[in-house]
Formats: C-alpha cells, sequence, structure tokens
C-alpha cells in the first residue's frame, strides 16, 4: 500500500465496509425476499431498485453542493450514514413491497446525502499524484463489506432455516458500528472551496468546463449499460441454488471486486484512463454475453465474477476521472451532478431491465446490457474528452 495515502482515507473504508455488511445483509436477500414472501414481480423489482439507487444518485447533487457551500463535509456523511442504519428495521417488519419501497428510499437517500461529501472529503485529502490509488483502497474496503455481508446472510440463512427477518434485524447492529466510527475516529479535513459562495451558478457550471461534462455523459451510458445487481441474484435464483446459498454470487462477485479494486486504482493513476475504461467496457459485455448464454450455476457464477472484475477496473476510475477533470472548490458539486445524471439512467436502466424480464426472458436483459455497453465504447472511440 502507498504510505501517501492518509489515514481519513482508511477510516473512511472502514466506515464504508461496515455499512455495506449491513445493508449487503439485506440486499443479497432482498430480490428473493421480494418475490418469493412477498409475492413481487421482476418488473417491480426493477422499479424498487431503480428508484431506490436513482434517488441516492440524485440526492447526492445536492449534499455535494451544499458541502461546497458549508465548506465542511464531515456532518453530512454522519447524517447520511445515520439514516442508513436506522432504516434496516423497516426492512424487518416490511409486510408489503410498498413498505420494503419505503425502507430502501430512506436508505438510499441517506446514501445519497453522505456520496458526494465522502468522495470529496477522499479528493480533499490526498495528494493529486496518489488519487487513483486512494479511491482504489476505499473502493476495496467498501467491497469486503460487501462479500462479508451476503456471507454472514448466507451463515445465518442456513441457522435459522431461511428466516429473511431475522437477518434483517441483525443487520442493524453493523450499520450503528459505521456511525460511531466515522463520528469519533475521522478528523474533518480541510476543503479548497469558498464557503459562503452558492456552486450553482451559471459562472460555477461553465467552470466546470467541456472535459468534466463529457465525463458526466460517459458515465450515465455506463450506468446504461450496468443495471441493478439485484438482477444477477434472480439470476443465480434461476440456476436451483437452494435459497440460502444465492447470496454467494455476490459474495463471489464482491471478493473480485475488491482484490482488483486497489490494483486498477493504481494503474489509473499511471495510464490513460479512457483506456482503462474501455477495457472496463470490454470485461462488461463479455460479463453480459456470459450471462446470457446459461443459467447454469456455473455460468452465473463465470459471468457474476467477470462484473465484479469491471467493477473494479472502473468504479474507482469514474471517481478519480470527475476528481480531476473539476476544481477544487466544486468537487462536491461536480460529484452531485455526475450522480444526479447517473441516477436518472440507473432508474432507466432497471426499469428496462425489469421490463425485459418479465417479458422476454433473462438472456434478453444481458444482451440489452452488452449493447449498451458498445454504444459507452463509441462514445469513448470517437468523444472528444481527454484525461484531466
Amino acid at each position: 500500500m502507498d504510505s501517501r495515502v492518509p489515514r481519513g482515507v482508511w477510516v473512511l473504508g472502514f466506515v464504508s465496509l461496515l455499512m455495506d455488511i449491513s445493508s449487503e445483509m439485506i440486499h443479497s436477500l432482498l430480490p428473493m425476499f421480494l418475490v418469493g414472501t412477498l409475492g413481487a414481480s421482476a418488473l417491480v423489482v426493477g422499479v424498487i431498485e431503480g428508484l431506490g439507487e436513482s434517488t441516492a444518485l440524485v440526492v447526492k447533487v445536492f449534499s455535494g453542493t451544499l458541502s461546497d457551500y458549508l465548506g465542511k463535509r464531515k456532518a453530512l456523511t454522519v447524517l447520511g450514514y445515520a439514516m442508513g442504519a436506522l432504516s434496516k428495521p423497516l426492512f424487518a417488519i416490511a409486510p408489503a413491497a410498498g413498505f420494503v419501497l419505503a425502507a430502501r428510499l430512506i436508505d438510499r437517500v441517506g446514501k445519497g446525502i453522505r456520496g458526494a461529501p465522502r468522495v470529496a472529503m477522499v479528493a480533499d485529502m490526498t495528494p493529486a499524484e496518489v488519487r487513483g490509488a486512494a479511491f482504489g483502497l476505499r473502493q476495496a474496503l467498501d467491497s469486503v463489506g460487501s462479500f462479508a455481508g451476503p456471507l454472514l446472510a448466507v451463515g445465518l440463512m442456513l441457522l435459522w432455516s431461511d428466516d429473511f427477518r431475522a437477518v434483517f434485524w441483525v443487520a442493524i447492529v453493523p450499520g450503528l458500528a459505521s456511525v460511531a466510527i466515522l463520528a469519533f475516529a475521522l478528523r474533518e479535513p480541510a476543503t479548497q472551496g469558498r464557503a459562503g459562495v452558492n456552486p450553482i451558478r451559471m459562472e460555477s457550471l461553465r467552470r466546470l468546463g467541456g472535459v468534466y461534462w463529457w465525463v458526466v455523459i460517459v458515465g450515465a451510458v455506463f450506468t446504461l449499460a450496468r443495471f441493478s445487481e439485484a438482477f444477477l441474484v434472480l439470476r443465480a435464483q434461476e440456476s436451483g441454488v437452494p435459497i440460502a446459498l444465492v447470496p454467494l454470487v455476490m459474495v463471489a462477485m464482491n471478493v473480485v471486486y475488491s482484490a482488483s479494486a486497489y490494483p486498477f486504482g493504481r494503474l489509473a493513476d499511471r495510464m490513460s484512463h479512457r483506456k482503462l475504461l474501455a477495457a472496463g467496457l470490454v470485461v462488461l459485455v463479455a460479463a453480459d454475453l456470459v450471462l446470457a448464454s446459461s443459467g447454469h450455476w456455473s455460468v452465473v457464477l463465470a459471468g457474476v465474477a467477470l462484473w465484479g472484475l469491471h467493477m473494479g477496473m472502473t468504479q474507482g476510475l469514474l471517481a478519480t476521472m470527475v476528481a480531476d477533470t473539476a476544481p477544487a472548490d466544486l468537487r462536491g458539486t461536480a460529484f452531485g451532478f455526475f450522480n444526479l445524471v447517473s441516477g436518472v439512467a440507473m432508474l432507466a436502466a432497471s426499469v428496462v431491465a425489469g421490463f425485459l424480464w418479465d417479458r422476454l426472458g433473462a438472456a434478453v436483459t444481458f444482451y440489452a446490457g452488452a449493447a449498451f455497453c458498445v454504444l459507452a465504447l463509441l462514445l469513448l472511440r470517437f468523444g472528444r474528452g481527454r484525461r484531466g
């Protein structure tokens, strides 16, 4: 690990790890809970996932802008994590899909509130020459939680005979622990912004520049190609794997994601962002084609592993591209607008994926994702953006 990566990045990474354990204990089981226990359709799953994820991304524009205006980011981040932790009991008592949607929206609003200020803090506290490594490290720790959560869910489901609600209650504990660590172990980093100046002005938007907006467009098309991971869970369930073991597909994805995020983050500090993002899109095309080709558990596992590899290659990279192309005093706003546009794309992608799944089957859903990957590759090839 690069010794120049600040201690605060490690703290934020461990906070993300604990919250992801809490969230993934629920989310790795939620599609099956909705379909099997509450009687929802794949389209309803897509709508809930799309609304939840897009809400988080849309809220980020306001929290990011507010953090630039205040010149403070930690308080908003703590508030967001607290909302995420306190939403967990609502999943355990949910009597119907509409209640799950409400719980999901509260959870995702919390994610939206903390998201942009958190990544802006990473950029604020990290030297530019190791920014890719810092984002990769935080992403790697985050994804450790993303596979530890499903592993814990599998163990508890086996122990408690597929009792979804009991597992959801346990998920409260790591969520509250993440809030406590953030509140007491992280020192507020100095921002490079101009506190008290409204960032949402035409002058500020012009200062973001054409290269930044090109990154925003690329990110939106990329999101269209990468719909909700709930459909990976449903694909695994179709393969005939026992319900208690289905979350292991998310474990497989996040093991690959965690192992690859930091090395590819360091690589992003040394090579063209455009080329690395294109390579990630090629891997996502491969993942979609594998997942479309067969529902056998071994094929699904291979496709999910490729999906995790593309996440490791691209998620920290996109954050680095935003940080590199935005002025220091507008980083929160820049991450906010990036996530606003991506949020609209996520909603569209998940609703379309659910519709295709119900009407035409799983294979067509993944073929459609591959088609959007090709569109994003064409944008990278012929677009005008350059590395910031």
